[in-house]
C-alpha cells in the first residue's frame, strides 16, 4: 500500500532548527531592549542563538535516548527540561566564546547575568512547552487515525462475513444444479470458487495486497458470476506490468464490482459488460471499474458524491478505507457513461 506521506527526519530536524533560530532571534531583540547596555546587539544575538540551538541539540539527543523512552510523556519532558535548559545555557555560552575567539569563562557570576538567565529559562521553557504540546497533539492524532483504521478494518471483516457466505451459498446452489447438466462448467465454477476463497483468506490476514493479487481475486469472482449469469455478463481486466506489485488495501475493488453487477447489470435486460482498468499517470494511479448497466438515476436520488442511495453503503465503505490508508491523498468518484453505465474511479497517490 502506498503509505501516507511522512515527514522526512532530516527535513523535520532542519525545520525545528529554523523555528528555534527565529525564536531565539526574537528573544535576543527583546533582551537587548529590556536590559540596555548589556552588550552590543550582534553579541547578544550570537549568545542567544548558541544557547537556543544548543538546547535544541540536547533535546533531540535526549529524545533519541532509550532510557528516556521508558518514562511517561510528562516525566520525559520534565527530565529533558532539567537537562536541556541549564546545559544549553552553559554549553551555549562556551560555544559563543569560542566563536568570538575569547577564552571560555563561567557565566552567571555577575549581577547583570541574572536577568539573561531568567530570560533564557522563560524562553527555553516556552519552546519546550510548545514542542511537548505539539508531540502530544501528534500522538492523539495518530491514535485517532489508528482507531479509524481499526474501525474500517472491522467493518471490512463484517462485510466479508456478510458477503462471502451469501456468495458461497448461491455458488454452491449453482454448482449443485450444474453437476447433472454440465459437469465441465461445474468443475470450472468450483475451481474459481477455490481461487476466490483462497484470495479472500489471504486478504483477511493482511493490511495490503499487490494489485496483481487483487485482480486475480476479481477474475475468480467475475468468472463465477459469468458462469451464473451466462452470456448476460462479460468482462475485461487490464493491469499494466508496472503496477502489478503496487500495494492497495485488500478487497478494495470488490464492492465496486459487486455494485456494478447488482445495481447495473442484473436489473438490465440483455447483455452487459464490466471493465476493470489500472492506469499509471504522472501524479497518481487510477483504478476504474466501468459497467454498461442501467447507469445513475436521472432524478435527484443521489448523495453528495453523486451516488444513488442503493449503492451508498458500499461506496462509503470504500471511501472510508481510502481515507484510513491514504488520508486526503486518495479519492473515489462516480462518472456517467454514454450511452449508459457508470464508472467508479479511484485515484491513489504514487
Amino acid at each position: 500500500m502506498t503509505p501516507l506521506p511522512r515527514t522526512d527526519p532530516l527535513r523535520g530536524f532542519l525545520q525545528t532548527l529554523l523555528i528555534a533560530a527565529c525564536l531565539w532571534a526574537v528573544a535576543a531583540v527583546l533582551l537587548f531592549f529590556v536590559v540596555p547596555g548589556i552588550e552590543t546587539f550582534p553579541r547578544v544575538l550570537l549568545f542567544s542563538e548558541c544557547v537556543g540551538l544548543t538546547m535544541v541539540a540536547i533535546v533531540v539527543f535526549l529524545r533519541r535516548t532509550r532510557q528516556f523512552a521508558r518514562f511517561s510523556p510528562t516525566a520525559r519532558w520534565l527530565l529533558i527540561a532539567l537537562v536541556a535548559l541549564p546545559g544549553g545555557y552553559f554549553i551555549g555560552h562556551q560555544i559563543a566564546f569560542i566563536l568570538l575567539g575569547e577564552s571560555m569563562q563561567m557565566v552567571g557570576h555577575r549581577a547583570i547575568s541574572f536577568i539573561p538567565i531568567v530570560f533564557t529559562l522563560l524562553v527555553g521553557g516556552f519552546g519546550l512547552h510548545y514542542y511537548a504540546t505539539r508531540e502530544q497533539l501528534a500522538a492523539e492524532a495518530a491514535q485517532r487515525a489508528e482507531a479509524q483504521r481499526l474501525a474500517v478494518e472491522s467493518q471490512l471483516r463484517l462485510l466479508r462475513t456478510q458477503l462471502e457466505p451469501h456468495m458461497l451459498f448461491n455458488t454452491l446452489a449453482n454448482v449443485r444444479s450444474l453437476v447433472r447438466e454440465d459437469v465441465d462448467r461445474a468443475e470450472t465454477m468450483i475451481d474459481q470458487l477455490i481461487v476466490y476463497l483462497r484470495s479472500a483468506l489471504v486478504a483477511s490476514q493482511t493490511e495490503a495486497v499487490a494489485l496483481s493479487r487483487e485482480f486475480a481475486q476479481l477474475r475468480a469472482y467475475l468468472d463465477i458470476m459469468a458462469l451464473r449469469m451466462g452470456p448476460r455478463l462479460s468482462y475485461r481486466l487490464s493491469l499494466p506490468p508496472a503496477l502489478e506489485d503496487t500495494l492497495v488495501p485488500p478487497m478494495l475493488l470488490q464492492p465496486l464490482v459487486e455494485n456494478a453487477i447488482k445495481h447495473g447489470l442484473e436489473p438490465k435486460v440483455g447483455a452487459g459488460r464490466i471493465d476493470v482498468e489500472a492506469t499509471l499517470h504522472d501524479a497518481f494511479i487510477e483504478l476504474r471499474v466501468s459497467d454498461s448497466g442501467l447507469g445513475l438515476p436521472a432524478d435527484g436520488g443521489l448523495d453528495a458524491q453523486g451516488a444513488p442511495a442503493s449503492t451508498r453503503y458500499g461506496l462509503q465503505h470504500v471511501r472510508d478505507r481510502l481515507r484510513a490508508a491514504y488520508g486526503d491523498a486518495a479519492s473515489l468518484r462516480l462518472e456517467r457513461r454514454t450511452p449508459a453505465g457508470v464508472s467508479a474511479v479511484i485515484h491513489l497517490p504514487r
